[in-house]
């Protein structure tokens, strides 16, 4: 599967971006796909993850240590992610990434594959 991710931009704090992913080469059906972020010179940090049930319907987790308000949902015909991004505060800067599979309790580890990133830059 190879993952292309886009929408980044810059923001001011307390804005809101929304990031695409779009995912060729393999069905997003039932699989287990999210976003994390690194920053340079830190660590990976998983932001959430999704399951893309056709027939459950999604089922989310995010992890707690990033701040913001942050909205995981995907499209399957279009084997699509998109992660939105509200009330960013500074420390959202950082080039985000599309992840398949989900890291571990969307941590750090885990994440075999991801794309290019897109990135977040938030500044007054």
């Amino acid at each position: 599967v190879q993952l292309v991710e886009s929408g980044g931009g810059s923001v001011q704090p307390g804005g809101s971006l929304k990031l695409t992913c779009e995912a060729s080469g393999g069905d997003i059906s039932d699989r287990v796909l999210g976003w994390f972020r690194q920053a340079p010179g830190k660590e990976r940090e998983g932001v959430a993850c999704i399951r893309s049930s056709p027939r459950r319907g999604p089922t989310r987790s995010y992890a707690a240590v990033p701040k913001g308000l942050f909205t995981i949902s995907s499209d399957i015909a279009k084997s699509t992610l998109f992660l939105q991004m509200d009330n960013l505060p500074y420390e959202g800067t950082a080039p985000y990434y599309c992840g398949d599979p989900c890291g571990d309790s969307v941590g750090a580890s885990g994440w075999h594959y991801w794309g290019q990133g897109t990135q977040v830059t938030v500044s007054s």
